[in-house]
C-alpha cells in the first residue's frame, strides 16, 4: 500500500504542476476525461488524489 500511496502522491503532483510548466496548449492525453466537467472538478479530482496518496503513503510508512 505505500507504494501505491507513492505512486498516487506522485502522479498527483505531475498532475497538478505538468499544465502550469508546459505550454499552454499540451494536454495530456490520459487527463482529458477529467477536464469534462469543467476546471473545478478537475482540481478537485488531482487534489484528492494527490491527498490519497499522502494519506497512504503516511499511514503505511513505518510498516514492514
Amino acid at each position: 500500500m505505500r507504494e501505491l500511496g507513492i505512486f498516487l502522491f506522485f502522479a498527483g503532483l505531475i498532475a497538478i504542476a505538468a499544465p502550469l510548466l508546459l505550454p499552454a496548449n499540451f494536454r495530456f492525453p490520459l487527463l482529458d476525461w477529467i477536464y469534462n466537467w469543467g476546471p473545478t472538478v478537475a482540481w478537485a479530482i488531482k487534489g484528492g488524489i494527490t491527498a490519497l496518496g499522502l494519506i497512504l503513503w503516511l499511514s503505511f510508512k513505518n510498516r514492514h
